[in-house]
């Protein structure tokens, strides 16, 4: 793992077959558990992996802390400079884009522009944000009903921002396909009754993501 700057890298030690710019949801930072596992998974199926934080969260790792997420549009900006940054200085083989919650959402919402333009191949969406908690009125889907840009996303069926019951009821693009990950959360961690464990649920995402991104490839 390097730390160039503001990156976490992680990269096979053949060439990637892709590379994944990763970034973190609302609460967690890139070192999150979460962010670890798929991180570490993602690298065992031969891709290279570019964590970074948004502003909140590295203002938070310097003093400690806690502010809430910056206005939208500094999020994007700041994706965008990285989607800019990873093809300028890393990026030969393809680039996907995405996150967990948040930062999918973001990703979500760029992934169209630079897909049109060639400088993504795609987006990842890792327990996407339909809604806020407890405001299921209040719909995130506005900018996915008219994306042609290959979308993955991929979701605990008991998500509370957005669970299988709720989701099949929006109009979303056919460029967006989700897979359901059986009585996941919004971490895809399951209930011990349902015989499933967080574990296998994200060995399960990152399965998903490495054939979807073959795919695209192909």
């Amino acid at each position: 793992m390097a730390l160039p700057g503001d990156w976490l890298i992680d990269q096979p030690e053949a060439p990637p077959i892709g590379w994944f710019l990763f970034a973190h949801g609302a609460g967690a930072p890139m070192d999150s558990d979460f962010m670890q596992a798929l991180t570490q998974l993602l690298v065992e199926r031969d891709l290279g992996v570019v964590r970074f934080e948004f502003p909140y969260m590295a203002e938070r790792r310097e003093t400690g802390k806690r502010r809430p997420p910056n206005k939208m549009e500094v999020l994007l900006d700041s994706f965008q400079t990285q989607i800019d940054r990873v093809r300028s200085e890393l990026a030969q083989a393809p680039l996907y884009i995405g996150g967990k919650s948040m930062g999918g959402r973001v990703a979500s919402m760029l992934v169209q522009d630079n897909f049109d333009c060639g400088k993504v191949a795609g987006a990842v969406c890792l327990g996407y944000p339909f809604h806020p908690p407890g405001k299921p009125e209040k719909l995130r889907t506005e900018h996915l009903q008219p994306l042609t840009s290959p979308t993955l996303i991929v979701q605990g069926t008991r998500d509370k921002l957005g669970s299988l019951e709720e989701v099949e009821g929006y109009a979303l693009a056919n460029a967006i396909q989700v897979h359901w990950l059986e009585d996941g959360d919004h971490d895809f961690k399951p209930r011990k009754v349902s015989g499933f464990t967080q574990s296998q649920h994200w060995q399960a995402a990152a399965d998903q993501m490495r054939q979807w991104m073959h795919l695209q490839e192909s």
